[in-house]
């Protein structure tokens, strides 16, 4: 568009003054008016000439800036043409225009309704009439700037939880997706005769599949995404995502329920007694943990849950082989700590393994062991279960120079500021971070992987390394910090 905007005041013409009395939606009376104080008028005999010819120059106006002379005018903008008022003030102003023009052949314009291919169409029809192509523009044309340097950059980082929503639903959709219908497929094989097992709520799962497909569709839409929807439509959009991934769970367990169970006769559904469930509490005996692969490759990802003890092993439920372990501190408040367990799990594609969480002997689970340094002020940590201990010079008599730097940008003092849509930083440009307090520096070491966190009043940041020789893995985990070290 090569004006200002999308909207009918800026989509006629150069002059929105001019275009804005042909946006019939404004009419005297209504909820919407001009700013420019000058209201459309309802086309009559009377008028309809003087209302023409006006809008013909604005016409005219705007085709000097194109190669062809079939134009586009959109006649829209947001939240528009939700009442069949404005459908009709539209439609029947501007059909009383076009026929003048029709009726007026010495004013050489053809003025007719249409949708965008109707548009692309009669433009290819032109210049094939004349002989002659369009020049062509190539590239990546983002990051858009509308106008000055407001370059559209916000919306990649706009409310990142929303947008991390969106990626755990698509993901658990596609998921949940191709085990609903391996069950399918199973349940009829097992029968023979076509139909699927009595008590499996087949319909129920394909609403929910289908509701699961329209939230997710929803939230691509371009004010939701992209963060920059208003806060009561985001809420709702956040509350849709959540409700479908939480009603997806409800089909993947009972899928899940199905494929793994070795004698199909013995299955029954009960929605008041889950088969299997999301949490897991080892207690005094063994759980069984499932592990899903929706991917049509084999996997090698680092498995990590949160158990309620320390003391714990995990064993392959089809070979009985006992997997590598690596228990693992979750660092939240200074008091209070909880553990992690990892293993590595090799995953056939579109498979679902079967391990057992089992309670060890005290102390016989491999922990991780913890360094912490902090610059000045060495933190005093205590921990029953993890071995904890302060920094006291290179281990191994050899030094590793390792550097991370961050920047951060300031804002604007005056005129417009960066917001959902844009990024507009100050003019002095991006400034190294620093801080009036040195961070604090926690390494971990285990069997499985090592890390380096460094904790700083505004933000966390940590390097993991996975100790699995030429294998790319999946499985990073967030951590947090204790800036005064914690005990139990």
């Amino acid at each position: 568009m090569p004006f200002y905007s999308y909207d009918v005041p800026h989509t006629c013409g150069p002059n929105p003054a001019v275009c804005c009395q042909f946006d019939f939606h404004r009419l005297p009376g209504g909820r919407v008016f001009c700013p420019w104080r000058i209201p459309p008028q309802p086309i009559t005999e009377q008028n309809i000439k003087e209302r023409a010819l006006l809008l013909l120059d604005q016409y005219r106006q705007k085709s000097r800036l194109f190669r062809s002379s079939v134009l586009l005018v959109p006649l829209g903008d947001d939240f528009r043409f939700v009442e069949s008022g404005e459908w009709d003030a539209q439609f029947s102003n501007y059909q009383k225009l076009f026929d003048y023009f029709d009726q007026h052949p010495e004013l050489h314009i053809k003025a007719r309704f249409g949708t965008l291919s109707d548009y692309f169409a009669a433009l290819h029809r032109r210049l094939a009439e004349a002989g002659t192509t369009l020049p062509t523009l190539r590239g990546d044309f983002f990051t858009y700037a509308d106008r000055d340097d407001h370059y559209w950059s916000g919306y990649f980082t706009s409310r990142p939880f929303y947008k991390r929503l969106d990626r755990t639903l698509e993901s658990t959709l596609r998921a949940t997706e191709i085990f609903y219908t391996l069950t399918l497929a199973d349940m009829r094989r097992f029968r023979g005769d076509g139909r699927l097992v009595e008590g499996f709520p087949a319909r129920e799962h394909y609403q929910r599949l289908t509701e699961g497909r329209r939230s997710l569709g929803l939230f691509q839409h371009h004010d939701a995404v992209t963060g920059t929807a208003r806060d009561p439509v985001v809420i709702d959009y956040g509350t849709r995502l959540f409700h479908a991934i939480l009603n997806l769970r409800q089909v993947l367990l009972s899928s899940a329920h199905w494929l793994i169970l070795l004698d199909k006769s013995q299955y029954h559904e009960d929605p008041s007694k889950p088969f299997l469930q999301m949490v897991l509490i080892i207690g005094d005996c063994c759980r069984s943990l499932i592990v899903l692969n929706p991917t049509e490759q084999l996997r090698t990802s680092v498995i990590t849950l949160v158990v309620d003890s320390p003391d714990a092993r995990v064993v392959d439920a089809a070979s009985g082989r006992p997997m590598a372990v690596q228990v693992s501190g979750v660092w939240a408040e200074p008091s209070k700590v909880s553990a992690e367990l990892s293993f590595v799990a090799e995953l056939p594609p579109l498979s679902l393994n079967v391990y057992h969480v089992i309670k060890a002997p005290a102390g016989s689970a491999p922990r991780a062991r913890y360094v912490v340094h902090r610059h000045g002020d060495p933190p005093t940590i205590h921990s029953e279960h993890f071995q904890v201990s302060r920094l006291q010079g290179p281990e191994d008599g050899r030094v590793r120079q390792v550097q991370v730097h961050f920047l951060w940008y300031g804002t604007r003092t005056s005129g417009d500021r960066s917001g959902a849509y844009l990024f507009l930083p100050g003019e002095e440009g991006p400034q190294a971070y620093s801080s009036s307090e040195p961070p604090l520096i926690r390494v971990t070491r285990g069997p499985i992987f090592s890390d380096i966190t460094s904790c700083f009043p505004h933000f966390t940041h940590t390097v993991r390394l996975y100790h699995l020789d030429g294998i790319r893995v999946s499985g990073q985990k967030g951590t947090s910090c204790s800036v005064s070290g914690f005990s139990q």
